[in-house]
């Protein structure tokens, strides 16, 4: 057996892992919720479309994307055997006898990552399958060139397909441009009028809330990066920008298109 192989297979290796592929997802978060915020947008959907064609057709986001996708079973295969081991090794003794400075998120990572990884699974198969294999209808907008100002906008026929997922076009007299595009900003719009739904998505960002406070400040203790110059930094970051902003951001989308489908 290698030194990398003990390294990662002892305990300490163990949460290594669980630090760096925690710290890559959270990055992944502040990108993709400044993606997403694009559904804000007052174009009827254009600017979070073309931002789907983008992260679905780029070849350095597409290899990214596979790399997000293992680190997320990684993560979260080996936080619940972590979670197994720490429990085993209490035996009978409960949590808060062994640690009684110990924060509730601290005591229910395994509880919260599972909540997290039945969302993943939800959301995936709600937005990425549907756009990546399923019949999402294409939407034509047309613009004009001198404002840049969206003049129309017409959903294209049921069966409409295109060989790649946007097309653009000039007009003849080069003062309008159309483009057209899978339009998965529809299918959003669609599945959040569903109640259940938006509460499944909000509950999940209060578990990332709780699951990012703890986590991203242990993974920096785990890397050994513990200072007092850097540490409010650290908190600031956890608690406020992914404890707090991000998982509020991600969860005001799907509140947000319930209540405009309330109030139409």
């Amino acid at each position: 057996m290698s030194w990398l192989t003990q390294t990662l297979s002892s305990s300490i290796g163990k949460k290594l892992v669980m630090a760096l592929t925690g710290l890559f997802l959270t990055s992944f978060l502040a990108v993709h919720v400044a993606g997403n915020l694009q559904l804000f947008n007052a174009d009827e959907g254009l600017a979070f479309n073309l931002y789907t064609v983008f992260m679905t057709t780029s070849p350095i986001i597409k290899t990214i994307s596979y790399g997000l996708y293992a680190f997320i079973l990684i993560h979260a295969f080996q936080g619940f055997y972590l979670a197994y081991q720490n429990r085993q090794a209490r035996g009978k003794v409960t949590y808060s006898k062994v640690d009684n400075q110990s924060t509730w998120a601290s005591r229910n990572m395994a509880l919260l990552g599972t909540v997290l990884l039945v969302f993943i699974v939800v959301h995936m198969a709600q937005f990425w399958y549907d756009y990546k294999f399923g019949q999402l209808p294409f939407k034509k907008y047309t613009i004009e060139l001198a404002e840049g100002k969206i003049v129309n906008t017409e959903t294209m026929p049921e069966g409409y397909m295109l060989k790649s997922k946007l097309e653009e076009q000039l007009s003849d007299d080069q003062k309008t441009k159309t483009i057209i595009v899978k339009d998965l900003y529809m299918i959003v719009d669609r599945a959040f009028a569903n109640l259940p739904l938006v509460l499944l998505y909000v509950l999940s960002m209060v578990a990332v809330s709780y699951h990012l406070v703890h986590g991203f400040r242990s993974a920096f203790q785990t890397l050994g990066i513990n200072h007092p110059k850097y540490n409010p930094l650290l908190d600031f970051l956890g608690v406020w920008v992914f404890g707090i902003i991000i998982p509020a951001a991600f969860a005001a989308m799907p509140v947000y298109f319930y209540i405009m489908h309330l109030l139409h």
